[in-house]
């Protein structure tokens, strides 16, 4: 092919990269589906295969047979016997964007010359399988393959409860002789996690994700464990050894199985057919269903584009509400006439496409393991890669917890890395590609010194895996954190100081702790240039840009918090907003609070003996004293003599909210709630109590009218904060 390439006039830059992506591609397939060990992300994979096709539009003349863009990808390993599917199983065309879903529609409609009902379902993060049922009876199951030659794990299929063997006779129709079914083998997310753990403890690259440790689940070798194990039964070695090698194949055998049984599966898809007619893929679902077999409850037909956007965009936000992983939205045509007028190309039908949702998994370079010292002296290892895209966001560092998490992981700086990042949750380093190790990778050595101070580090006490820097009064980078924290929302929530007004704060020696911020003057901050700007034309001397200006109105204001955000922003070790709430509607003021035993403090209902014994030995550190009586001092509420703190009004009641309401932030509106005995929840499910919408509510109201949970505007928010529930649902139309 090179010479008929460069003979079509095909630029030598042109073809050597097309020669490089297709190998590329080749290589990370035969990774992916031979060996479950991909080297490559889904991203990067998506990279290089939607480059190659951009060439090939482009330079038709490289497109050939052996194209990777004509093939479905998978090749049966030789691990299993070939199983020849009835029907072809395709592989499906991706979109990531709003256009080029756009343009899909647009292909579609010019192709029937209609707008139709297209069936949304999630694209689950699985292994693509083909069920064939024989009379009601399971034949065979395989794996995709490459599209038309699979691998037989019929023997595995026994293992799998969500597998039917047989299946169940529906109500008022015959049972198919004949029954192809396509679907997904997948791992609940749990079950993913707990799997990964055992790789990485046995020091393997974890898996990327849940499809690939699937396929690894469902492509073991029972059989020939059964096997092993029956031989040893059969002619065992002779004492304790014979018994040990017994015991140990029994115990690898009963994992694998497990492993199997703890398999799901969803059924998407049918092939061929003998004993029944449907006109919709939707139909055909329902029939699916009543045969026994997993389809899908969150499968819908919508018969808009416009409703389709609303699928897509109410699953982008609540991916992690599902019990396992899944990387976008499949949205087919759901006339199966108007499917095969459209008809397919070589690898994918034109009347289906998956829009991918941006990729939570992706791979990047480990250049360095670095420690970041926290405010309650916690020394954090955290790793510097090379700028990666994950989750729509640009990511460079991730945290590695404390030096025994980096050696369990076993990463080494130079490490090709696998990252995620779902949702809002800080991104984390899963582990190595050990397989693509060059030799030049160097382990990380955790400091014996503070690098902010010089403090000797070490675990605060026997057994504890966190290295602590004990300089806890005066490490720049401790100080530094408490005076952040003292200002953060669920704190003191102290609008306009942030890390680097906390810094300019102890650079310019203003404050020496976070018991000197309540004591300053105005006028002080004119003396850090931070804080400070040139006079204008007519002003007498320098002065307060507006952010100090803020920040200082801000300061007084948060002398007048209820006690429980006190507690939290002193920064003692375990108290959050929780047994804060507890601690001070029961004891009214800090004073009590200091003079309390820790058989007293741990009474108190969510505080317990752990979080009991870090408040006392916060109150009888001396310098801890000083800064209660600076901020006495500075005017700071100590005692709650209006009862603001925690109350129970709320008790039991989980509260979601959803939308902006006037006079609240999202935080406030959370802490109303909570003081008042409330859980406020981020998702709406069958437990939500009541749903309050403000403006721009978005998919939340819909899941909750769904689900029959009752929604309060701004309105009914304020009676329900101030009269309950009860009150509050007076006020719905």
């Amino acid at each position: 092919m090179a010479g008929d390439g460069m003979a079509g006039g095909v630029p030598p830059a042109k073809w050597a990269r097309w020669i490089e992506l297709a190998e590329a591609i080749n290589q990370a397939r035969t990774q992916y589906y031979q060996h479950d060990k991909p080297t490559l992300s889904d991203d990067e994979y998506d990279a290089y295969f939607r480059e190659l096709l951009s060439l090939e539009q482009d330079l038709p003349q490289l497109q050939s047979g052996d194209s990777p863009s004509l093939s479905i990808g998978g090749r049966s390993s030789e691990m299993f016997n070939p199983v020849e599917h009835l029907q072809r199983m395709y592989s499906l065309d991706n979109v990531f964007s709003s256009e080029e879903l756009d343009g899909w529609f647009g292909r579609v409609e010019r192709g029937i010359n209609e707008v139709p009902e297209f069936l949304c379902e999630l694209k689950i993060d699985g292994l693509a399988v083909d069920a064939v049922y024989v009379d009601g009876k399971l034949q065979s199951l395989a794996t995709r393959g490459d599209g038309r030659v699979g691998e037989d794990v019929t023997h595995n299929a026994a293992f799998i409860a969500a597998v039917p063997a047989a299946l169940t006779k529906p109500k008022g129709a015959a049972m198919p002789a004949l029954l192809e079914v396509r679907g997904e083998i997948f791992l609940p997310v749990a079950t993913f996690q707990q799997i990964n753990e055992e790789q990485l403890a046995l020091g393997l690259s974890p898996f990327a994700n849940p499809r690939n440790a699937a396929a690894g689940t469902l492509r073991q070798r029972i059989d020939r464990r059964e096997d092993e194990l029956r031989l040893a039964e059969q002619s065992p070695t002779p004492g304790e050894r014979g018994a040990s090698k017994i015991a140990r194949l029994r115990a690898e055998l009963e994992s694998s199985i497990g492993r199997l049984n703890g398999l799901g599966l969803t059924v998407h898809g049918i092939g061929a057919v003998d004993g029944f007619t449907i006109t919709r893929q939707s139909q055909g679902y329902e029939f699916l269903s009543a045969l026994g077999l997993p389809v899908s409850k969150l499968a819908r037909v919508e018969k808009s584009i416009e409703g389709v956007r609303a699928f897509i965009d109410y699953f982008g936000e609540h991916r992690h509400d599902v019990k396992h992983e899944i990387d976008g939205v499949v949205i087919k045509v759901d006339d199966l006439a108007l499917q095969v007028k459209l008809g397919e190309t070589a690898r994918a039908p034109r009347w289906a496409i998956a829009y991918k949702y941006p990729p939570e998994v992706v791979r990047t370079r480990l250049l360095d393991i670095q420690v970041n010292v926290g405010r309650t002296g916690r020394v954090t290892p955290f790793a510097v890669m090379e700028p990666v895209k994950v989750a729509g966001s640009t990511v460079s560092m991730a945290t590695l917890h404390n030096a025994f998490e980096v050696e369990r992981k076993g990463v080494l700086i130079g490490d090709m890395v696998f990252l995620r990042k779902a949702g809002d949750v800080i991104p984390e380093v899963l582990g190595p590609v050990v397989e693509v190790r060059t030799g030049s990778e160097r382990p990380f050595v955790m400091p014996t010194k503070c690098p902010a101070c010089g403090s000797k580090l070490g675990p605060a006490k026997d057994g504890d895996k966190d290295f602590r820097c004990p300089n806890a009064r005066t490490c720049p980078a401790q100080l530094r954190e408490r005076l952040s924290h003292v200002a953060a929302r669920g704190a003191l929530d102290i609008e306009g100081l942030g890390e680097k007004a906390a810094y300019a704060l102890l650079e310019c020696g203003l404050v020496g702790d976070e018991g000197d911020l309540f004591l300053l003057a105005e006028s002080d901050l004119l003396g850090c240039e931070f804080f400070r700007r040139e006079p204008a034309k007519g002003e007498d001397g320098p002065q307060l840009t507006e952010n100090a200006k803020n920040m200082w109105t801000q300061v007084q204001l948060a002398k007048t918090r209820p006690l429980w955000r006190v507690l939290v922003a002193l920064s003692i070790r375990h108290v959050g907003p929780t047994a804060a709430q507890s601690l001070a509607r029961i004891f009214k003021n800090i004073d009590a609070i200091a003079a309390a035993s820790v058989v007293e403090l741990a009474e108190v209902e969510g505080v317990g003996e752990t979080i009991a014994l870090a408040v006392h030995e916060w109150f009888g550190e001396p310098w801890h004293q000083e800064v209660v009586a600076k901020w006495r001092a500075g005017g700071v509420q100590l005692i709650d003599e209006a009862g603001t703190s925690a109350s129970t009004e709320l008790a039991g009641l989980v509260v979601v909210i959803t939308g902006s309401l006037a006079g609240y932030t999202r935080d406030s509106a959370a802490a109303a709630v909570t003081i008042r005995g409330g859980k406020v929840s981020g998702s709406v499910s069958a437990k939500t109590s009541v749903l309050v919408a403000g403006e721009n509510a978005g998919t939340k109201f819909d899941k909750a009218l769904a689900l029959g949970v009752p929604v309060l505007g701004p309105a009914g928010f304020e009676v329900l904060l101030a009269d309950g529930l009860a009150a509050a649902l007076t006020t719905i139309k």
